[in-house]
């Protein structure tokens, strides 16, 4: 997702990731379900670290998990922004590192919040998201 395409002008998360879901799953023949995606306002620093978040998420979903189908839902509410994006595809072993994992990890953290990596061989990996509200207003 380059950024400039994305975060025009602070057009905000749900704006910047419709479109990119939406081109996407063209891309990839991947269906992508959105269950919520935030109208509220959130800091430059929240919107860039969710998107990139979710862009290396779904990379990894298309190079990796052989599933034909994505759900993704974001909310921000009275705690504070929560993110799932979860696939059916093939899973992973606990234990597996990389890259990619780490930095989706990192962007969290950068942005004072911690997100897990759940997967199982054969059942498909769900990523979960929190940042505190305290978090979002310092961001």
């Amino acid at each position: 997702m380059s950024e400039e395409l994305r975060l025009r002008e602070g057009g905000g998360l749900k704006p910047a990731l419709e479109e990119y879901l939406g081109d996407w799953s063209v891309r990839t023949g991947i269906a992508v379900e959105t269950w919520a995606l935030p109208d509220a306002p959130l800091p430059c620093a929240v919107v860039r670290g969710v998107c990139a978040v979710v862009t290396e998420a779904l990379t990894n979903v298309e190079r990796h998990s052989g599933a034909r189908h994505v759900a993704i839902a974001v909310t921000v509410g009275d705690t504070g922004l929560r993110m799932t994006v979860s696939d059916e595809g093939v899973g992973f072993s606990e234990g597996t590192t990389g890259r990619g994992l780490a930095a989706m990890k990192a962007s969290f953290v950068e942005i004072g919040g911690t997100l897990s990596i759940n997967s199982v061989l054969g059942s498909g990996t769900t990523l979960s998201g929190v940042v505190p509200k305290r978090a979002l207003r310092g961001a």
